[in-house]
């Protein structure tokens, strides 16, 4: 039988948790390497064709995996020369595509500046509050059995109804913008000491700008709280760079951005399939 709370005449948001519901789906990995060029020219042209012809089987069956795809990149400016991309269903598959690429001949001449760890991830906001409230109408304890038993519930109707998002194809564009993020919690803006109604309006208007770009950009936004030093990554993909200029500058003047977002390093890349690495490692730029 379900127990009743006592109710305490505060606001809506101390009689419901704080935290918004979440659903996962793919852990995504980023693995960001210098190349190192003068070794890899000096080498002979036999051995160099039988470096690629390993390296060229690995990732084209990477790009090609049935539950979850990678992409290989060429960064544009000094902070690396490629950066792969990794979609898989679990840490442990992760991890055994660390180990694989370690085990490539061509790792020899890949040096790692830095790696971002992370799981898609859609925050349910509206859904959350929607469900709190319905849940504190039937008298049910938070945190109770019953109450955790529901929050399941709910959870797997939206897992169930957003699957496509959780674990989409990878994107086939010509181009990439990643960067990490975080909320700000100082002493005189903390995004977490908001009411979750007032960070559900911010959101909801922060999201509007996103859906007007939705033609031009594929915006995929992945969780690292408790995965790596900031709080989400986000990964913009487009077949035109200036649109991630006006898509975040325009994102910047929303309250949620302007008052509360702090920004890590940019990450911006050009596609390079598994079949073009030869000439992408030879110094032959992909053609636009």
């Amino acid at each position: 039988m379900a127990t009743t709370r006592s109710v305490r005449p505060e606001t809506a948001s101390s009689e419901i948790p704080p935290v918004p519901l979440t659903i996962e789906g793919y852990m995504v990995l980023h693995q960001m390497m210098q190349f190192r060029w003068p070794a890899w020219q000096g080498l002979r042209a036999s051995a160099k064709a039988d470096i690629l012809e390993e390296a060229t089987q690995v990732l084209a069956t990477m790009e090609q995996n049935q539950s979850g795809q990678s992409g290989l990149f060429s960064l544009v400016g000094h902070k690396g020369d490629l950066m792969l991309v990794h979609f898989r269903e679990s840490l442990d598959e992760l991890h055994q595509i660390e180990l694989r690429l370690a085990r490539l001949k061509l790792s020899e001449y890949l040096q790692p500046t830095t790696s971002y760890l992370s799981v898609i991830e859609l925050g349910l906001y509206e859904s959350s509050i929607k469900t709190y409230h319905e849940l504190a109408e039937r008298g049910l304890e938070l945190y109770s059995k019953e109450w955790k038993q529901a929050i399941e519930e709910t959870l797997t109707r939206q897992r169930d109804a957003m699957r496509p998002r959780l674990f989409p194809e990878f994107p086939k564009h010509r181009y990439i913008c990643f960067y990490p993020m975080d909320r700000r919690r100082g002493e005189d803006q903390n995004w977490y000491r908001l009411p979750i109604e007032e960070r559900a309006r911010q959101m909801n208007e922060h999201g509007l700008v996103g859906r007007r770009y939705a033609d031009d950009v594929k915006q995929i936004i992945t969780g690292s709280i408790g995965f790596d030093d900031w709080e989400w990554g986000v990964d913009l993909f487009a077949n035109d760079p200036l649109v991630f200029k006006k898509l975040i500058y325009e994102m910047r003047f929303d309250e949620v951005s302007a008052v509360y977002a702090l920004f890590g390093h940019f990450y911006v890349g050009i596609r390079c399939c598994a079949s073009e690495l030869g000439k992408l490692l030879s110094g032959k730029a992909r053609k636009p």
